[in-house]
């Protein structure tokens, strides 16, 4: 099958790590697969398969120009947030036989926002055939019905053992308001790690930095914490932390927790949104009431205080994510979803 995926982008975040590696283990699975935007060298690295054409397309106009050239050679068109939907309705007013359109919806909201929102949603919703969800808090949250598709990543499970690992305390998201970092070094202060010669590392970067570290200063862990900005080296971050910790209550999966779970690396994440999913079925005290700092710092001390506890919370996590959530599973889901709208 020729598929096309489409996300207007110049960055590399959640959901470009999403189109990358779908479109990766689509390629793998026998399928001719190209992708317009996402940053080209964070698309490159993860892709990591010189038969997927990677095209840059960082404006809506320009995924639309994208989509109107080469579009119809593809079997299957499919976008990823609003803006890329938009522009498949856009290239197939205007294109004869622009193929059938398949959107995934990443974040638990419904399309439009603002005073042209209405219309906005409109036009995204115009030409998508089918939805995929990417998990069922998702699925419950958008308009339109969908397929809920679980993410599938690749296990890593080579690495050292949970116990053998750095002491650190790893973050890795945006640093925005809605992914309460701030909940993540007062549940790390309260943990009284840093004591122990623990550390803090926050991978991401946003509009709440200068209060986060005026945060540390004011918790007196700032030397124990490290602010290491946008990393392409996520997975190596995964591989030497001995913890992960997800604070964001709004979250519509969690990249980093699934990716953290196939490293073999312990989880404490907030209790709600797409991590009710990610981790069920594991050790229960990875989840924590979301904005409950001192219950997540309680769970970070006594998975860095029992080397056993921490293992065995690994082996759960690693467990759960190659049962449910495998690039041949999504391929497969995402095959079926194709198959509906190409009858």
């Amino acid at each position: 099958m020729r598929i096309l995926h489409a996300v207007r982008s110049d960055g590399f975040a959640g959901v470009e790590r999403h189109v990358a590696r779908l479109a990766r283990a689509q390629s793998a699975a026998g399928h001719e697969v190209a992708v317009l935007g996402g940053d080209p060298d964070g698309m490159r690295a993860s892709v990591d398969d010189p038969a997927v054409p990677l095209r840059p397309a960082a404006t809506t106009a320009q995924v639309a120009a994208l989509l109107r050239r080469h579009g119809p050679s593809a079997d299957v068109v499919h976008v990823h947030m609003t803006a890329a939907e938009v522009a498949a309705a856009v290239a197939a007013r205007t294109v004869r036989g622009f193929p059938p359109v398949v959107s995934t919806r990443h974040f638990a909201r419904r399309r439009g926002h603002g005073p042209r929102g209405t219309v906005v949603a409109a036009v995204a919703s115009s030409t998508v055939r089918e939805q995929i969800a990417i998990s069922r808090y998702v699925a419950e949250h958008v308009d339109g019905p969908s397929t809920v598709v679980p993410v599938g990543v690749e296990p890593r499970p080579d690495g050292p053992a949970a116990r053998e690992r750095e002491r650190v305390v790893l973050a890795v998201q945006r640093l925005e308001p809605e992914k309460r970092t701030d909940v993540a070094l007062d549940a790390f202060a309260a943990s009284g790690l840093a004591a122990d010669g623990w550390r803090l590392e926050l991978a991401g970067d946003g509009s709440q930095r200068p209060a986060l570290a005026a945060q540390a200063e004011r918790l007196g862990i700032a030397r124990a914490t490290t602010f290491l900005g946008t990393r392409d080296d996520v997975e190596a971050l995964l591989g030497r932390a001995a913890l992960l910790v997800a604070t964001c209550p709004v979250e519509g999966l969690g990249l980093s927790v699934l990716e953290a779970m196939a490293s073999g690396l312990p989880v404490v994440a907030a209790a709600a949104g797409g991590h009710l999913e990610t981790l069920d079925g594991t050790d229960p005290l990875t989840l924590f009431p979301p904005g409950d700092a001192d219950a997540a710092g309680h769970a970070l001390a006594v998975l860095a205080g029992d080397p056993d506890r921490r293992d065995a919370s690994a082996a759960a996590g690693l467990a759960a994510q190659r049962a449910r959530y495998t690039p041949a599973a999504q391929v497969a889901g995402t095959d079926a979803v194709y198959a509906r709208v190409l009858g």
